[in-house]
């Protein structure tokens, strides 16, 4: 295995920088999500 999970959670390697960019891509749909969420209970009138 090219990479080594330690015992805090943390990795070491080249999976690290694939993770890395993927839990970016995450935040950024979760992000858009949530965004587009506020944007139709605005349209909708409610809170």
């Amino acid at each position: 295995m090219e990479s080594e999970i330690r015992r805090d959670g943390r990795v070491r390697g080249q999976a690290s920088a694939a993770l890395e960019d993927e839990n970016a891509k995450l935040k950024r749909m979760l992000a858009n999500a949530m965004l587009d969420n506020v944007a139709l209970k605005d349209l909708l009138g409610k809170k």
